[in-house]
């Protein structure tokens, strides 16, 4: 052989492992040494399913109330953080947290990239201002703060209001362009509106019946903007119904959820794993993993979800278990 490349083979002192040895100096990195890393056989979330059980984490959540104030806090909120990850990572693409305001406190205004949505779960006379829109939190209602838009929250009455936050934050770990702007005073100007009018409203009032007019053991209903487009461009949500006793259909998707429990009890089947839940109480179910919900025998079970499936649409990334993988080429 001429040449030094193919003396050194002859020698014989070139090799594979001196080949691996030298290739970080050249900032690159074998592909074929990692191939299943990159290219799994299925999809392989790195969260896992969890429940965060609300009558323990609430007295936490008052305590920071009490202990905090809301110009401390500026959003007094407790992460549900995923116990194989963290935060912002509820599941891999979702973030979610339990926020409180106590009576007579302003949540500063401000407004951000992120796209947020909010399930009421407890309180009287919360309210969002949205901007210049205030609307009043009633238990049950989904609110929506679009992105880039300026909001604060405020509380009038006694006790405190809580509800679940839905944001899009992990995906901005990713796609670096996340920022939060800060308004001069704590409030940014807004009038009352009338909550049955307003786009980003969609109150429980008009899911519930919605429900329970579905013929069958079990429903399902995504809540949509008046032109039948989804919520937002990244996040969705919607609200099952479990007759007592009964069980929904069993999925596997890409999609992963965080699923609220707003009225009865029962538990959720996770691939090998039961998850027990109770009103009040929120859990996920991450990517890939078939799961199906049943409700206890006592009484019908009502669930709120937040999930990834606009995202996933988008980007022709959404499959279920069976799904014709090359109908995906076409969307």
């Amino acid at each position: 052989m001429n040449g030094t490349n193919g003396t050194t083979k002859a020698n014989g002192a070139d090799s594979a492992e001196k080949l691996l040895a030298e290739l970080p100096a050249t900032n690159t990195l074998p592909l074929w040494a990692q191939m299943t890393k990159w290219n799994p056989p299925k999809p392989n979330p790195k969260c896992s399913p969890h429940k965060w059980e609300y009558e323990h984490i609430k007295p936490y959540l008052v305590r920071a109330g009490e202990l905090i104030t809301e110009k401390q806090a500026e959003r007094r909120v407790l992460m549900l953080v995923n116990p194989t990850s963290e935060a912002p990572y509820t599941t891999d693409t979702i973030y979610a947290g339990l926020q409180l305001v106590m009576p007579n406190e302003t949540a500063p205004a401000h407004r951000h990239t992120a796209f947020a949505m909010r399930f009421i779960i407890e309180g009287q006379g919360g309210f969002t201002a949205v901007h210049g829109r205030r609307i009043k939190m009633q238990r049950g209602d989904v609110l929506l703060t679009p992105t880039w838009n300026w909001h604060d929250h405020g509380k009038d009455g006694s006790g405190p209001m809580i509800w679940l936050d839905g944001l899009d934050l992990p995906l901005f770990r990713h796609f670096p362009v996340h920022f939060v702007e800060h308004f001069k005073e704590p409030r940014y100007p807004a009038e009352d509106i009338d909550t049955s009018e307003s786009p980003i409203v969609f109150p429980w009032g008009k899911m519930k019946p919605v429900l329970d007019g579905v013929e069958g053991e079990w429903a399902e209903k995504r809540y949509l903007k008046g032109d039948g487009r989804e919520l937002s461009k990244t996040l969705g949500g919607s609200a099952t119904r479990v007759n007592a006793g009964a069980s929904t259909t069993p999925i596997r998707e890409t999609a992963s959820s965080v699923y609220h429990v707003i009225e009865g009890s029962g538990y959720t089947q996770i691939d090998d794993e039961k998850i027990s839940w109770k009103k009040g109480d929120t859990f996920c179910v991450p990517s890939w993993q078939k799961y199906q919900h049943f409700a206890d025998k006592a009484e019908t079970a009502y669930l709120f979800c937040i999930d990834d499936k606009p995202m996933l649409h988008a980007l022709g990334f959404y499959r279920t278990e069976g799904m014709d993988v090359e109908a995906l080429v076409s969307t």
